[in-house]
């Protein structure tokens, strides 16, 4: 990157300055800010993370919510945009703002005693698990940081914002599939009697199942093997199970659900109520 201008230093870590052409930029980096002054010029060294001001997106406006935040929640957001860059070999850069954005709300809601509920933490945690596991690093480095221990339920959301940044797919879908494989399990648990365990193969397979059948209802895609008379003959409970998600789906994504859907999901069905027994 070309020389750049200083607007302000935030942190030991991370300043604001203005390149050519008045752009604006986030520059992050270790020791970045120290000893620096207000309207110096420097070069960013490679190792540094350069984010653009300048481009909005339906993810946030820049500029309001670097005003806004902690210094040190664009810092953990940076980290956690680093280890999705280096697991997936892509991320979304932009979505520093609006990670760095939810990371501020947690940390003041955590300070005022303002409690914490998301029920679909376990789901996302199995829905998510790689964007899940660099999520739980965001924790430990808010505790070195801050001294603060953020709770574990607010790991999932950490990473649908993950998720939504090697996959370009909103925050509020994400959240959407995993509220449905909830509904999912629970209506199967409802119909069966039996509580799913969630550690089970067949537990993991089902949901990740239930993940892209819902993305295929999106899309319209068909599966070309239709294995319902199969299961509707061998095994009629576990189909009618499946009918009856496939319906309900069906009427609350807005999408129709293909029949062939319906033998999969049953088959899943089946073997998570063996694991159940």
């Amino acid at each position: 990157m070309q020389e750049v201008r200083v607007t302000k230093i935030l942190n030991h870590n991370a300043v604001l300055a203005i390149g050519s052409g008045q752009r604006q930029y986030l520059i992050l980096g270790k020791g970045i800010g120290f000893g620096k002054r207000t309207s110096e010029r420097f070069t960013p060294s490679s190792d540094c993370s350069i984010y653009s001001l300048n481009e909005l997106t339906d993810r946030g406006n820049p500029v309001s919510i670097v005003k806004e935040v902690d210094p040190v929640c664009l810092e953990v957001a940076g980290a956690l945009i680093d280890m999705a860059q280096e697991k997936f070999g892509k991320a979304d850069r932009s979505i520093i703002f609006p990670l760095a954005d939810h990371l501020e709300f947690a940390i003041r809601r955590l300070r005022t005693g303002e409690p914490f509920d998301n029920p679909l933490n376990d789901d996302i945690r199995v829905m998510f698990h790689n964007e899940y596991k660099i999520a739980e690093q965001a924790r430990g480095i808010i505790k070195r940081r801050l001294n603060l221990q953020l709770p574990e339920t607010e790991t999932g959301l950490l990473a649908l914002h993950i998720h939504s940044a090697i996959e370009d797919e909103k925050v509020t879908q994400a959240m959407q599939e995993a509220q449905v494989v909830r509904r999912c399990v629970q209506m199967i648990e409802e119909r069966s009697g039996k509580k799913l365990s969630v550690t089970s193969l067949g537990y993991n397979r089902m949901m990740n199942h239930i993940r892209y059948m819902v993305a295929r209802m999106r899309t319209g895609e068909q599966i070309r093997m239709n294995l319902n008379d199969y299961m509707k003959g061998e095994y009629p409970k576990a189909f009618e199970s499946a009918h009856q998600i496939c319906t309900e789906l069906s009427k609350a994504l807005g999408h129709p659900c293909s029949d062939s859907e319906i033998g999969y999901l049953a088959m899943h069905i089946e073997r998570v109520s063996e694991d159940a027994e």
